[in-house]
């Protein structure tokens, strides 16, 4: 396997998870009794430029399709921040009814309804029909194909063009990220700005997110490694903001090359400075984290065990592909985990890939009172405990499994 960006052969394992279903593959009773296909998910770090990724055992296609079940907006957290960025976008950089906005991965129209509210003209990307659908009910546009070279060429040559580029959580899951960068680079106006937000990689190796491994995100990405992916395709990063999002993210400001509008800040050398003393640069800072995550599967084993014994009932909140992660790490199935509510009524009614632990809507939690109640999303944290407090009625105790067993 060869490095995406740089094409430097792959020699150094960061982790191996073994193998799994696509975490999103949710399935119907049919499918129960039918074989599951898994996938290694075995992680590499490039000792040339330090991305961390997985190859492309899953098409990116088979994976994000008419069946997607993952909708943004049923997080009422997510939206706030949706919300919350469109406010400081258009501030920052006077978005009008003359701008144009383009969100990459616009999902069912989370984001862009919000500009589309101030009335400045948007445009979303998003391959799964399914999303799409309903950000065209709002009344956005909406693009049913995957971004990259191509399609920005269509767009450029009817000379449509973004004065906001957007995409969250959206540049981890490309396989061919030169064609995507390269494509912002085609639909980007002059004077435009890009702003892309993803989990950063310091996060995860510090505070042990090993469950956010799943096929669907290829790369898994450092400020540093960004900056020169970006810079390859004559973009330049000129903003940097670290936001507590999905477990702590980064948020970048992209430019072109040579585009003066936009300063550069002290932000972009502080956070290179931050990575290069953290060590993210050399190969040392990667060793050991297989050793984490044994330790959380241990642990989280040896609690539902002893539950088990006890005769104690334990759920899961949040059908979430990080969770289906954890549990197909751990081998746990249905038999320990007796089911997951979840807000989606896209994923209710269905099972989770591999573990087959049944998804449920909140009625359900409410009628079988579980002594424990596992949250799988745990950047979700305090909205689910929060929106469950009254399970404290029947002394029922939320559990949190990374970055470490902890009983609250």
């Amino acid at each position: 396997m060869q490095c995406r960006f740089c094409k430097t052969e792959l020699k150094h394992v960061f982790i191996d998870l073994i193998n799994a279903p696509a975490s999103n593959s949710f399935l119907t009773r049919e499918q129960l009794n039918e074989p599951e296909t898994f996938y290694p998910l075995k992680v590499y770090t490039c000792h040339h430029c330090f991305l961390v990724q997985i190859d492309e055992y899953k098409k990116s296609d088979a994976i994000f399709n008419n069946d997607y079940v993952y909708f943004s907006s049923y997080s009422t957290s997510w939206l706030k921040h949706a919300k919350a960025y469109s406010e400081k976008m258009t501030g920052r950089f006077g978005l009008n009814k003359a701008s144009r906005v383009i969100e990459i991965a616009s999902n069912d129209g989370y984001l862009l309804q919000y500009f589309h509210e101030k009335g400045i003209p948007v445009l979303g990307i998003e391959p799964t029909a399914n999303t799409a659908q309903v950000a065209q009910q709002k009344g956005i546009e909406t693009i049913v194909d995957f971004f990259g070279v191509k399609l920005a060429e269509k767009l450029a040559g009817k000379n449509i063009k973004a004065d906001l580029l957007l995409g969250n959580n959206v540049l981890a899951h490309v396989p061919d990220i030169i064609d995507f960068v390269g494509g912002m680079k085609l639909v980007l106006a002059p004077g435009g700005v890009i702003t892309m937000e993803f989990p950063h990689l310091a996060q995860l190796v510090e505070n042990n997110q090993f469950d956010t491994i799943y096929h669907e995100h290829f790369s898994y990405l450092s400020f540093t490694t960004v900056q020169k992916i970006f810079a390859s395709q004559e973009l330049d990063l000129f903003d940097v903001e670290e936001i507590p999002t999905h477990g702590g993210s980064l948020r970048i400001y992209g430019k072109h090359k040579g585009d003066n509008s936009n300063p550069i800040t002290n932000n972009v050398a502080a956070l290179l400075k931050k990575e290069a003393d953290k060590g993210l640069n050399s190969l040392d800072y990667y060793n050991g984290f297989q050793s984490k995550a044994l330790k959380v599967k241990v642990d989280l084993i040896e609690f539902l065990v002893t539950c088990k014994r006890a005769v104690k009932k334990v759920a899961a909140y949040g059908a979430a592909a990080k969770g289906n992660t954890l549990l197909n790490f751990c081998g746990i199935k249905n038999d320990l985990v007796s089911f997951v509510a979840d807000a989606n009524p896209h994923k209710q009614t269905k099972w989770l890939p591999a573990s087959h632990i049944p998804v449920v809507d909140e009625q359900h939690l409410k009628k079988e009172r579980p002594d424990y109640i596992i949250i799988l999303p745990w950047n979700l944290k305090d909205e689910i405990i929060q929106q469950l407090s009254y399970v404290k009625e029947w002394d029922c105790k939320f559990v949190m499994a990374i970055p470490e067993l902890i009983i609250i």
